[in-house]
């Protein structure tokens, strides 16, 4: 934050401290007493501004780091409501059903993991959003390896991770748009560059699932008979229910933005309810598309696995976006974060250095703040220029902030990702985090790319030359 008369200035110490304490609160919250994390984190953000105004901060200020930080989450809080229409929307019209059923028939129980894995990966290059992956087709991945007895921790690593692999594979990511505009590079040329961590992490991912799903022995096919039955004989099991994933790709192939891809797979699914069951009233039709949809086959598994979506589901996590963007302005607006990477950035030159440092502020940045655009946003303004001194391209920069900063908000309990997915899936993230291999390795093959040079992108002129500026800069 830039100083002024007026502003109080806040030393280094002081913002390690005021930090320290806010993801201790958080922390201590979410995982320690098990709460959900919309009151820990706003705790947090009132102890932030007790400690803003007892350091003589305007009360504008605080308004204005609200503001500002909410500002850039209000596309995303719309999505997040469209998701949660669509999850309804696609059990009623049975698409989500017809999945699982057609799964069952498909996918080799012995290899299921891996088919999980790659299937999500698909659709996620395709839809450009790991968020619409896991609560479609991957409540449907879910549901079939509940009824397999598979870990559910270990299925959902899975979903996620094939998910966040494609995503990071697609044009159509908001993320991937994100970093390359904040870093100034070509959209494909990041998703390009990302390669060189992206598929390592993608491959080994794929093989750790084959290896660790391979022995199935526990597998239930009476259960499976059971649960196919249960679902034919109660939701609309067809070809047509398929209508709103091919309606997904063909939006995909027209590089269609998520909003309107999602309003008009809504409407269509809604389409379907009605023809497939003509005796559907309005006033049901919009209480699955508000409240969700809710299974009453008699099958307790079935049931509690298909009651769920509607837009009320998503509040929760509209009140989490809120509140940690609200959290992440003011400590962007009174300068904490800024205070620690800031003076960091600048003393790191070398190409080892500069990639690990920027992964680990990409990783605190989700720990304390639990929003994903401000962990790509925050660091890539503080290391943009370290990493031109330095001889890096902009390009390795857009991949240190996917790597550290994307992938990584998934893993954190009270992040927006992480909330959403144990929402969506009901697997905690603490229990679902060791097996999401994909986040896990992507962080650690950048610090070694960045320390071998394999895959690092480097501005045209010599790098010694451009390491001696920065040496005389500092």
């Amino acid at each position: 934050m830039k100083q002024t008369k007026s502003t109080p200035k806040i030393s280094t110490l002081e913002a390690v401290i005021v930090l320290l304490v806010v993801l201790g609160i958080m922390s201590l919250g979410v995982i320690g007493f098990g709460l959900s994390p919309q009151v820990p984190v706003l705790l947090a953000m009132g102890v932030v501004t007790a400690w803003a105004m007892l350091r003589g901060f305007p009360w504008s200020a605080v308004n204005a780091g609200i503001k500002e930080g909410i500002d850039q989450g209000i596309i995303p809080i719309f999505i997040f409501i469209l998701i949660g229409a669509m999850i309804s929307t696609w059990i009623a019209a049975g698409t989500i059903p017809t999945l699982m059923v057609i799964g069952f028939k498909l996918i080799n129980v012995q290899w299921f993991l891996p088919s999980v894995f790659i299937v999500c990966t698909l659709v996620g290059a395709a839809v450009g959003s790991a968020f619409t992956v896991t609560s479609t087709v991957g409540i449907a991945f879910f549901g079939m390896g509940v009824t397999m007895n598979l870990n559910p921790a270990l299925v959902a690593g899975a979903i996620i991770s094939g998910g966040i692999f494609g995503d990071k594979l697609s044009p159509l990511s908001e993320t991937n748009n994100l970093a390359s505009a904040v870093v100034d590079t070509d959209l494909f040329a990041h998703i390009k560059h990302l390669l060189w961590t992206t598929l390592p992490a993608g491959l080994i991912s794929l093989g750790l699932f084959a290896v660790l799903g391979h022995d199935n022995t526990s597998t239930s096919l009476a259960k499976i008979h059971q649960t196919v039955a249960v679902l034919n004989g109660n939701f609309t099991v067809s070809a047509l229910a398929l209508l709103p994933i091919v309606l997904v790709f063909v939006c995909a192939g027209f590089k269609m933005p998520a909003i309107p891809t999602m309003l008009l797979n809504i409407f269509v699914s809604a389409g379907l309810i009605l023809f497939e069951q003509p005796q559907t009233t309005m006033t049901k039709l919009t209480a699955i598309i508000n409240t969700g949809f809710v299974s009453k086959t008699g099958n307790a598994s079935v049931d509690t696995l298909l009651s769920r979506g509607g837009i009320v589901s998503m509040m929760s996590m509209v009140a989490l976006i809120v509140v940690t963007l609200s959290l992440g302005g003011l400590l962007m607006k009174f300068g904490l974060i800024g205070q620690i990477m800031t003076p960091v950035a600048k003393h790191l030159t070398s190409d080892g250095k500069l990639i690990t440092a920027g992964i680990i502020t990409c990783i605190g940045v989700n720990v304390f703040v639990g929003e994903q655009f401000l962990s790509i946003i925050l660091p890539g303004r503080a290391f943009k220029q370290a990493f031109n001194n330095g001889g890096l391209d902009n390009q390795s920069l857009g991949r240190v902030l996917e790597d550290g900063g994307t992938v990584i908000n998934y893993l954190v309990p009270w992040g927006v990702g992480g909330v959403f997915l144990t929402t969506t899936l009901g697997v905690p993230t603490i229990q679902y985090l060791p097996f999401v291999f994909f986040s896990l390795l992507c962080p650690v093959i950048s610090i070694i790319s960045g320390f071998t040079g394999i895959g690092l992108a480097h501005v045209h002129q010599t790098k010694p030359a451009k390491l001696h500026q920065a040496a005389e800069l500092n």
